[in-house]
């Protein structure tokens, strides 16, 4: 496999139309013929020259390092505004919260150094790239899926219990399933998993979930200032459930690292990937 085959991997196991390559996601130098890969959440200037002692072909991040995934994360907050007008929020309502948002990130990112490790890599010879929202949508995917296999009537609490049972990298993580706002004896019932969409929605996505029919909103992280935003607001009337950054990433990293394993290569981990097994 070569890195152009790895990420055509990714975005085809995400099940995007096209093929196409989302914009917080990219290759920063090239490798042909690639054995051994370094994968890790992030991946910076030291860990690149780790890569290169350790003698490995690639070094994969998960999250945005540089070069373009940088200059075009903009892009994938959109994924927000599908994601709410799937659920029921008006189109209006949806793109009036992303807009503004994604134009503050497109103008903060032209203001950064992005070279700065894409050039590291090059000058070591090193392949280097990241994969993001192709594997947060593997992620999402499996946790919509157990969530809809648990049912709308397990409470917020059980369905904490749920997750950590049904995905091991829950229950290795160093941080906890928590319900951050209602009452964790209430029933879910209408349920999102919001993630998938270059980060979380903070404030005011959760909001138009929540004057738009949704009961529980599921968030891989959120900041507690946000979350004091929606207790102000709804107090225990709607349920916000943070099932923890990089644990929840892992969910939708181990895949696709499974799938590289069953093509061949020599597959190393670091930098934050929570193991799948038990």
């Amino acid at each position: 496999m070569n890195t152009n085959d790895i990420m055509a991997l990714a975005v085809e196991m995400a099940g995007f139309a096209g093929g196409e390559v989302p914009g917080d996601s990219a290759i920063y130098h090239a490798a042909r013929a690639v054995k051994q890969v370094l994968v890790g959440v992030d991946i910076g200037p030291a860990e690149l020259l780790l890569a290169r002692d350790l003698g490995v072909d690639l070094a994969i991040a998960h999250h945005p390092m540089g070069g373009q995934a940088k200059l075009r994360f903009h892009e994938v907050l959109w994924r927000h505004a599908d994601q709410m007008i799937g659920q029921g929020v008006p189109a209006e309502t949806a793109r009036q919260i992303v807009g503004p948002w994604a134009e503050r990130q497109r103008i903060e990112a032209s203001m950064r150094n992005v070279d700065h490790a894409p050039s590291i890599a090059r000058l070591l010879g090193l392949g280097y790239m990241n994969i993001h929202t192709p594997l947060d949508e593997i992620g999402r995917r499996r946790m919509a899926e157990a969530i809809a296999a648990a049912g709308a009537e397990i409470s917020a609490e059980a369905l904490a219990v749920f997750l950590k049972d049904r995905f091991a990298e829950f229950r290795n993580a160093a941080t906890e399933i928590e319900v951050r706002l209602g009452d964790p004896k209430r029933r879910i019932g209408r349920t999102v998993v919001s993630h998938g969409a270059g980060t979380n929605g903070g404030y005011q996505v959760a909001k138009a979930y929540f004057d738009h029919g949704i009961d529980t909103l599921i968030y891989i992280h959120c900041s507690p200032g946000d979350v004091s935003q929606l207790k102000e607001v709804y107090g225990d009337r709607r349920t916000l459930i943070v099932t923890g950054h990089i644990a929840s990433d892992s969910l939708g990293i181990n895949p696709f690292l499974q799938a590289l394993t069953e093509r061949g290569l020599d597959v190393r981990t670091f930098s934050g990937i929570i193991p799948a097994t038990v």
